[in-house]
Order: C-alpha cells, then structure tokens, then sequence
C-alpha cells in the first residue's frame, strides 16, 4: 500500500474549532505557490504513512480526539471518499483543507456527507493567480466555491498575503467575487509569516493599507 500521507500531527486545538484534532498531511500538491510554507510535502512522493497506518491510529484515539483534519499538500488528488468513509465511521467529524482545484472530488463527499467543515483558499485574483501558484485553477476554485455556497456545510474562505504579491486592490477584487457567488460569512487573511517557504520569501517591506479596504466582507485578520 502506498505511503500517500506525509505525517501526522497527533494533536491540535487550533486547526480545527471547538475540536481537538489530529491533523493528516497528505502527499504532492498540483499548485506551487510562491508562499507556501509547506515544500517538503508539495514535492513529495512519497511519505511515512499508508492509509491503513492512519486507521489505525486513530482506533487509538477514539473518545479522545472529536475531528480530524486532512490537509496537505492538497488532500484532494487522493481518493478521499474511502478514506472519508473509514474515518468517519469511527465518529471523528472532517476537516477539509482544500486550494478548491478539485471541485469533482468535493462534490461526492459534500454529496455524500462525508465531510462537516470546509476550508478553502482563495489564491489571489484572476490575473495573479498563476504567477502566484503556477498553475490554472482559478475556474476550478471558482467551480469549487459555488458547490460549497449551495451544499449547507460550515465553510470558511482564507488568504494569505505577502504584500509583494497582492495588494489593497487585489484583496477588494478578491472580495467582490466572493460576494457576487453569495459568500457572505467572514473572510479571513492570514498574513505571511517568515520561515521555510517554497520561494524563500522574506517578509515584505511594503505596507498594507487597511484603510483601503472596501467592506463588503467581514475581514478577520489571522497571524
């Protein structure tokens, strides 16, 4: 069977919330962005747990832990409808870490009721968006996003900003398609944070105007 799961963290209060979580790293992302804090895993091929090694880890962690994030990399390039199904069984809620490339994928676990939340990453602006992940998933997301705003499942929008690659007007761009495809709950930014990425950014020298913003979203700043 193959190691398709980077690692495991056995535990955190902060990835998913109101749950104490494990969080499930899987294998190779289909984007490259510029920022992403994850290389190791991006590029992997192949990583230290089977599917059947996560199963039964967390037999082990029945009654003790409520959920279970899978992110990555970008879990959804697996077939996560199995494993869904194998973890939901044994009572965890899901957690879905998602860049929104695979709407197919999203689709049969929302279908399915596989999954209980939803995370997704809005890149950048069209025009940025493959300069920023070298890759042409925009439609994809945006495919992604309406399954979501049309499924009734808890679903958070995020971004992370490094002031060299979006500004003041991209973040009001990005929050005007998020409105006019009825994305109405808070939209979160989580600014960058200087460690090991894939480009080796540093942090910008540039400063962001708050005051700029337009506020047709609730913004809620993450560090």
């Amino acid at each position: 069977m193959k190691k398709i799961i980077y690692n495991i963290t056995p535990f955190t209060t902060v990835d998913y919330k109101d749950h104490l979580s494990c969080i499930v790293w899987f294998n190779s992302c289909n984007m490259r962005c510029k920022y992403c804090y994850n290389p190791d895993i991006v590029n992997s091929k192949s990583g230290l747990y089977t599917i059947e090694d996560l199963i039964n880890f967390l037999m082990k962690r029945v009654g003790l832990l409520d959920g279970v994030v899978l992110s990555g990399g970008e879990a959804s390039l697996h077939d996560l409808e199995y494993i869904c199904k194998s973890i939901s069984t044994l009572g965890f809620n899901i957690k879905l870490d998602t860049n929104g490339s695979n709407p197919n994928m999203l689709k049969t676990l929302l279908d399915k009721k596989l999954l209980d939340f939803v995370a997704i990453d809005f890149k950048s602006t069209k025009d940025k968006f493959y300069d920023i992940t070298k890759s042409n998933y925009y439609n994809k997301f945006l495919e992604s996003l309406h399954i979501l705003e049309n499924s009734g499942i808890e679903y958070e929008v995020r971004t992370t900003l490094h002031e060299d690659l979006l500004d003041e007007d991209d973040i009001n761009e990005m929050q005007t398609v998020l409105v006019e495809n009825g994305y109405d709950k808070n939209y979160y930014i989580q600014n960058f944070l200087e460690t090991e990425n894939l480009s080796n950014l540093k942090l910008s020298e540039k400063h962001f105007d708050k005051s700029k913003l337009i506020s047709d979203l609730n913004i809620v700043w993450r560090n």
